[in-house]
Order: C-alpha cells, then structure tokens, then sequence
C-alpha cells in the first residue's frame, strides 16, 4: 500500500490573500506545514499541488516536489484529487491544508490507520472536543456531529445539536482527510451541492452523496491553528516561541 500526502497551496485568498508565503518566524507557512507533515511514518511521499508559479518556486527551492494544477480547481479536494489522477501509483491520498503550520505528523498517522482500519469508509478525517460554548457558537470552527460508531451525519458551522441540557459535547472538526484512490476521484467528478454550497464546507458534497465519512478523535490537535487573518500568525508564532524554550 503506498500513501501520498498532498498539501494543496492556492496564492488568493479572500480573508488573506499570499498566505500560504506568509512569513512565520521568517519562515513561509508553506514550510512550515510540509516539515509537521513530514513527521508521519506512514506517508511514503509528501507534495505541494498548486496553480501559482511563486508557491512552486519557494517548494522547489527547498526541495519538496510540486505538482502544478489548473487555475479551474474550485476548492483543495479538486486540487487534490487532479494530482491523485495523475498518480495511479498510490491507494490512499491525504489532504493536508496547507494553512495548518502547526500540524503534527501523529495527526496525520492516526487518520491513516483509521481509513485502513476502516474498508467500510470511504474518507477519515479528525476532530477534538470542544471545551467551551463559545467555541462552539464560533462559525469560524466546523463542528461535527457524529453517529454512535463516529460516523459523520453533518458538518456545520452553526451549534448543533442545541446545548438545551449541555449533555452532548460538540466536535471541532479538524481539516485533514484521508481518502481512498478511488473514492477520492469520484468525489471529485460530483456536481457540487445544496448544502455544500450553504455551509461552505465541502465535505458536505461527500455526505450528500452517500458517502461514508469516519471520524477519529485526535487529542494532539487540540492546539492547531488554521491561518485565516494575518492576526493569526501572531498567534502561532507565539505558541512556536514557547515550544523553543
């Protein structure tokens, strides 16, 4: 079984544009991401896929392979899923944002057991507890509600369930996914969908067509930090101070 990682790295952004180049301690993020990925054991390759000759040119520099695909790649699972058809070589690929310069290579490992483990799911992905209702209520945090065997039934950016008797514990979801050859192709060729396009949340388009999304909770990215706003590489870059000492 050989698995691929790919980080999927676009130059716009609406929220911030250039961020992937964005310079974290002086390093660009996209760096930065690439070295926590690289921590797994179980990828057997690590690539950066992207339209966008600037972002090739800092990879290349620095040794890390690029695939370059088209302009038309509507979200990072199209992207994804172009390098994929290109790579027959390899049965699982995960998608790895590349806005996650905190990500650790454990993460990453645990969302591949979970879809070898898994032949009846067609995509893993991670999430944490959420410890707080403030973060729950957060639409910038997708919540995942889950059935008994962690199987996702909806993705949302809203609080769902309603905490009326604040029992039940919401689930951040956690952007990384590990797909299976096949299924990852497929997906890429559905129609995009009604709730995909109300949420913003592509993984929405897998749901509606029926297929199977398993969930794995993951502690160790309790303190991921996706990079959104340029406010949050302060951010980061304090939390990666305080690892050096």
């Amino acid at each position: 079984m050989q698995i691929l990682g790919v980080i999927p790295a676009r130059y716009a952004s609406t929220r911030f544009s250039g961020k992937m180049l964005a310079k974290i301690l002086g390093k660009p993020m996209l760096l930065w991401t690439y070295e926590g990925a690289s921590q797994s054991v179980l990828l057997d390759h690590i690539l950066v896929a992207t339209d966008n000759q600037q972002i090739a040119d800092v990879a290349e520099h620095n040794g890390i392979d690029v695939v370059m695909t088209s302009p038309s790649c509507r979200n990072g699972t199209e992207r994804v899923a172009e390098v994929a058809k290109k790579l027959h070589l390899f049965n699982i690929i995960v998608n790895i944002q590349g806005d996650e310069p905190l990500i650790d290579g454990t993460i990453l490992d645990k969302v591949i057991e979970d879809i070898i483990a898994r032949p009846d799911a067609a995509i893993s992905t991670p999430y944490v507890e959420i410890n707080s209702e403030r973060k729950a209520r957060n639409p910038n945090i997708v919540k995942v509600i889950t059935d008994r065997n962690n199987f996702a039934l909806y993705f949302t950016r809203s609080i769902v369930p309603y905490p009326r008797n604040k029992i039940v514990k919401h689930k951040k979801h956690i952007g990384i996914y590990a797909y299976r050859w096949e299924d990852l192709v497929r997906l890429s060729r559905l129609e995009p969908t009604p709730l995909e396009r109300e949420e913003n949340l592509e993984q929405l388009r897998a749901l509606e067509y029926g297929m199977n999304i398993h969930c794995i909770e993951t502690p160790e990215a309790d303190n991921l930090i996706s990079v959104n706003v340029p406010d949050d590489i302060r951010k980061i870059e304090r939390i990666l101070k305080k690892k050096s000492l």
